[in-house]
């Protein structure tokens, strides 16, 4: 039984559909009424770390000097963490965000424009009407208001601030070699 679990929640963390699902609902959040988009890869990255790791969120939000209950984490998610993100140069990232922005941009979910040297990255309209369908499906229900609340909390932060603020918040991930996966 514990071995089909395990096999159970490794397709899960390997199916692009989810984290595409999840990438999807912070895009919608952070874009808004307005449009508006996230800069840059780091940055989303960043945002996908509070949104994945509830626990770091309740965190932040505490560094951040907000009220930590509003991210609702649940005992379980405070003892599990299903993902997995791994040490990198620009804190904690996912190797997979380029694939999974193509296969957001494929569907004609997500555009990807450029300004300057930053990558910006919002939802298509038919993006935006996917994250409304989703947010309304029970399962997802809550990882679209935490969205919500990291798009909220720490939305408007630009990419380096972002960073720094993780860094100050989590100096652990300072310490770890490159590659290293993230347990916090």
């Amino acid at each position: 039984m514990a071995l089909e679990l395990a096999r159970a929640l490794a397709a899960t963390e390997r199916d692009d559909n989810l984290h595409v699902a999840r990438l999807l609902l912070l895009m919608s959040a952070h874009a808004g009424d307005k449009g508006r988009p996230i800069e840059g890869l780091t940055k989303l990255a960043k945002l996908d770390f509070l949104l994945r790791y509830p626990n770091c969120l309740e965190r932040a939000l505490v560094s951040d000097g907000k009220d930590p209950r509003k991210a609702d984490v649940t005992e379980f998610e405070r003892t599990t963490i299903e993902s997995k993100m791994v040490r990198f140069r620009y804190g904690p990232w996912d190797y997979r965000y380029r694939r999974w922005v193509a296969l957001m941009v494929a569907r004609g979910l997500v555009i990807v424009g450029v300004k300057g040297n930053t990558v910006q990255l919002w939802p298509t309209p038919a993006g935006q009407a996917m994250a409304t369908v989703l947010s309304g499906q029970e399962p997802l229900e809550d990882l679209a208001a935490r969205a919500k609340l990291v798009a909220k909390s720490f939305g408007n932060r630009n990419g380096t601030n972002l960073k720094n603020f993780v860094y100050a918040t989590f100096p652990e991930l300072t310490d770890m070699k490159w590659g290293e996966e993230i347990n916090i």
